[in-house]
C-alpha cells in the first residue's frame, strides 16, 4: 500500500468527522453530547429553531459523508485522489470563514484552536502530499 502515512492521517481525519458529524448530524445544534454538554441554547423561537436545527442537521450529514470519503480514501486513495483533493480544499476554506465571526479570541480556545489551526494548516499540507502522490514520477514516461 502506497502513501501509508497520508493514507493513516486520512483514515484518522475521516474518523474524526464521523464522530463529529453523527454528533451534530444525527442531534442538531443541541447535538448527542458526544462531546460534551448540551445545555448550553436556549430556545426563544421554536419555528426559528427548527428551521435553524434542520439546516444544521444537514451541515452535520454533510460532514458524516466527508468522513465516509476519507476512510474509504485511506483504502482506495488512487480512484479517490481527486475529490479528496476537493474535500481537504473546502475544508480550507471552511476554517478561514470562521475568521468572519471576528471574534479571535475564540480561537485560543481548546475546543477551537485545535480545529482551526488543522484547517489552515494540516489540510493544505495533506492535500499536497495527497496531490504530489497522484503525479507520475520523474522520467516515468519514457
Amino acid at each position: 500500500m502506497r502513501e501509508p502515512v497520508v493514507r493513516t492521517i486520512l483514515g484518522l481525519t475521516g474518523l474524526v468527522a464521523l464522530f463529529t458529524g453523527a454528533n451534530v448530524g444525527f442531534g442538531g445544534i443541541a447535538t448527542l453530547g458526544l462531546e460534551g454538554p448540551t445545555d448550553f441554547i436556549a430556545v426563544t423561537d421554536p419555528a426559528a429553531f427548527a428551521v435553524h436545527d434542520s439546516h444544521v442537521r444537514y451541515l452535520g450529514g454533510l460532514w458524516f459523508g466527508m468522513g465516509l470519503l476519507f476512510v474509504t480514501a485511506a483504502v482506495r486513495l488512487d480512484r479517490l485522489r481527486v475529490p479528496v483533493m476537493t474535500a481537504l480544499a473546502l475544508m480550507f476554506v471552511g476554517g478561514v470563514s470562521r475568521l468572519s465571526a471576528g471574534d479571535l479570541s475564540v480561537f485560543t480556545s481548546s475546543l477551537v484552536g485545535p480545529s482551526f489551526a488543522a484547517e489552515i494548516v494540516l489540510m493544505p499540507l495533506l492535500l499536497w502530499r495527497v496531490w504530489l502522490g497522484g503525479r507520475e514520477p520523474a522520467g516515468a514516461r519514457g
